[in-house]
């Protein structure tokens, strides 16, 4: 599951922080002034940059021009991916297929167990963990030789109160920062399609039967994908379900991994994410960027 110290995956760029805070700001004036269809010169003036540094960060960031990731924001395109979504998954099913589960090429594992289980697996258990930098600002890792227990996103005043909720999370369970292993851990998971991938990553996590299988149901939505609650729930075959599919999806203990920004409402607007909706747009623009870069 821990990527090797010797081949360790490219490290995040260490601008990527500051472009990811110009990036929300860019999301923020766009959703604001988007009937204004603002222009390259509107949008560089707004972020306190040149329009050539504009365009560069941009394609730095996700390999696509401001115009673009724009589109990637509109309802119409978030409900042709919806609808693209549905039917990759509905024709694995319906062949027998597994679904299409894979983030970049990285496979993605999970061990879940009850949280009466989970508590007496992890009693005397060491979690290592470690904050760092990803495209999408700050995030706090933690983890287990049996896999990812833990991943969140926080703001610089915040790591100290999420470190502090992880041990109220996990009391029996002895805590040590591992700051090198989790930035290698943190770049793995957050690599491109086109990075060097040697193996997939395992998470453990625990939730009541039916997080976990909602869960599991978000494992198989493919980079980029997008669906709504409503056709998650239809997945799930539990049509009349969707607001307690929406339930689960919120209590989801690893962002992006157990990808519950691919979630969005049945109207194609991008609704609440638990790290912010700026970040929920961000993330998606991005994958979907990454993904018209990449061919895929």
């Amino acid at each position: 599951m821990q990527a090797s110290r010797k081949e360790s995956p490219p490290a995040v760029p260490p601008q990527a922080e500051a472009d990811y805070m110009r990036i929300e700001r860019a999301i923020v004036y766009l959703r604001e002034y988007r009937l204004d269809r603002p222009q390259l010169r509107d949008l560089a003036a707004h972020i306190g940059l040149s329009e050539s540094h504009t365009q560069r960060l941009f394609s730095r960031w996700a390999g696509i021009s401001p115009k673009r990731f724009l589109q990637f924001l509109t309802v119409q395109e978030a409900k042709r991916r919806m609808h693209h979504t549905g039917d990759l998954l509905g024709l694995a099913l319906d062949t027998g297929l597994s679904g299409p589960g894979r983030l970049h090429d990285l496979f993605v594992s999970m061990e879940a167990m009850t949280p009466g289980e989970f508590k007496r697996a992890a009693a005397g258990e060491v979690i290592r963990y470690a904050n760092g930098v990803t495209p999408f600002g700050q995030a706090l890792l933690a983890f287990t030789p049996r896999g990812i227990c833990h991943l969140s996103f926080v703001g610089p005043q915040t790591v100290d109160g999420a470190v502090a909720a992880l041990r109220t999370a996990w009391p029996d369970a002895r805590l040590e920062k591992d700051q090198p292993a989790g930035e290698i851990l943190l770049a793995r998971v957050f690599q491109r399609p086109s990075d060097n991938v040697d193996a997939g990553l395992s998470l453990w996590v625990s939730g009541s039967n039916f997080q976990i299988q909602v869960w599991r149901a978000l494992l198989q939505i493919p980079f980029a994908g997008l669906l709504s609650y409503g056709q998650l729930a239809r997945l799930l075959d539990r049509p009349k379900a969707a607001r307690a599919v929406g339930g689960a999806v919120a209590q989801n203990p690893v962002a992006f991994l157990i990808p519950c920004h691919r979630v969005l409402r049945e109207s194609g607007e991008f609704g609440g994410y638990h790290w912010g909706g700026d970040r929920k747009r961000a993330i998606c623009a991005w994958e979907a960027g990454v993904s018209e870069q990449s061919g895929s």
